[in-house]
């Protein structure tokens, strides 16, 4: 079982510096210290009490925390979270709320697979909800996918979004944040060739890479200088005995963390040093600025090692989308077959992780699509996380996400009423 021991072994040192703070946070609070003015009893308990939090969350998904949202009468809407569509790597789930009529606008928000749930929307979905219906792809984590659900790489994802769209009808606009942008733009000019009354009615596409060379960023330079062999050797292991998907090869959570870590290693230093102290001085809660975003941050997901180096060799390397290339299933999806979908495209100024220009190149890839039906915005000033979740977004992009939506509805046939599994996902998959 190869490498199986080293995930085991990330594993143990995470659970090794959980019980570590534990420890340290309870020791330190015996109450008879209390006798004793040491100011390093009070540090060693508040830096338990932070150490033992954030190795905790490090295996825990987080909640997505949307419990209500306040009507246009000004009284409250309990919202319930339930699936709609059920898949071995991933869920469709709307956010159902209470006591209200359908809304005109009905949205898929795709999230990324790309190391965190996908409740890393929770900002986005939960500014949304006031304003229309909500459905959002809720991605499994691989450790706990057994063997036996098979495989899951690039065109599987493909497949499930495909489904997710035929089951939500055509009277849907979609949202896509990040990595999921090339594949849903392959998606939607998949459904053009094979099943054109179940596209969406528009695309909204933001900070993804659509051609990764439009413009160079650390990703994109990692991407060139690696090859495969050496990113197999180095990224990808076996599932340990401890979780249901056990043997199965996986890009283990804990070293995307770690990298994400080391890219701002003096930054997130600081924070927790600060943390520690905010602690000691009893100036933290349980839900502060801190807690709240790292409680977010270190929760990381396993991905199926098929699923990241099919999008490495396949989206980045050979530029697949970019180049109008890629295939699905056996069969060629042209992006010219796009015709109906209206497609904007949001970029950040400041996005380091999907520089300007990586999305934008979606659109001259859209030779059948009128000029009418193109639009695209540059948000001055903007990160990577800020165009979906920040002041951005909140200020400026919503407002022109839902503007575009609404200029891009019309009359179109109700989505099916049967509730069906992903027997196509499946049946494709299957025939692969």
């Amino acid at each position: 079982m190869k490498y199986m021991a080293t995930y085991d072994l990330m594993e143990t040192a995470r659970n090794t510096n959980e019980w570590l703070g534990a420890t340290a946070r309870a020791m330190a609070s015996y109450p008879v210290f209390a006798l004793t003015t040491n100011p390093l009893l009070q540090l060693t308990a508040a830096w338990g009490e932070v150490t033992e939090r954030s190795f905790s969350r490090m295996v825990t998904k987080p909640d997505w925390g949307i419990r209500s949202i306040v009507g246009p009468d000004g009284t409250d809407h309990l919202v319930d979270i339930t699936p709609v569509v059920e898949g071995d790597f991933g869920n469709l789930i709307k956010f159902a709320v209470r006591r209200r009529e359908k809304m005109a606008r009905q949205i898929l928000v795709v999230t990324p697979m790309s190391g965190h749930y996908a409740t890393l929307l929770r900002p986005t979905v939960a500014s949304l909800l006031p304003d229309a219906d909500v459905y959002v792809t809720d991605w499994h984590n691989a450790r706990d996918i057994p063997v036996s659900a098979g495989k899951f790489d690039v065109e599987d994802y493909v497949l499930y979004l495909v489904d997710f769209m035929r089951h939500l009808g055509p009277d849907t606009h979609v949202v896509a944040v990040c990595q999921p942008v090339p594949l849903t733009l392959a998606a939607t000019a998949y459904l053009a060739a094979e099943d054109p009354a179940a596209q969406p009615r528009s695309l909204t596409l933001m900070g993804g890479p659509v051609d990764p060379d439009a413009a160079a960023t650390e990703v994109t330079d990692f991407g060139r200088r690696v090859t495969m062999g050496q990113l197999e050797q180095l990224a990808i292991q076996r599932v340990g005995f401890k979780y249901k998907g056990a043997g199965r090869l996986v890009y283990p959570g804990l070293m995307q963390l770690a990298g994400f870590m080391s890219m701002n290693g003096e930054r997130h230093s600081k924070a927790f040093a600060d943390q520690v102290f905010r602690v000691a001085r009893g100036e933290a809660s349980d839900h502060d600025a801190h807690n709240r975003f790292y409680d977010e941050y270190l929760a990381v997901m396993d991905m199926t090692a098929e699923f990241y180096l099919s999008t490495v060799e396949r989206i980045f390397k050979n530029r697949e989308i970019a180049t109008n290339s890629f295939v699905v299933a056996g069969k060629k999806v042209d992006l010219g077959a796009v015709t109906d979908v209206a497609v904007m495209i949001v970029e950040g100024e400041n996005d380091d992780i999907s520089a300007p220009g990586q999305c934008l190149a979606a659109l001259p890839l859209l030779t059948n699509l009128p000029d009418a039906k193109k639009l695209s915005h540059l948000e001055p000033g903007a990160g990577h996380y800020g165009i979906f979740a920040g002041k951005s977004w909140r200020l400026n992009i919503r407002p022109l996400v839902l503007n575009f939506i609404d200029a891009n509805s019309g009359t179109a046939a109700a989505p099916p009423a049967a509730k069906t599994p992903l027997k196509a996902v499946k049946a494709a998959t299957a025939a692969k």
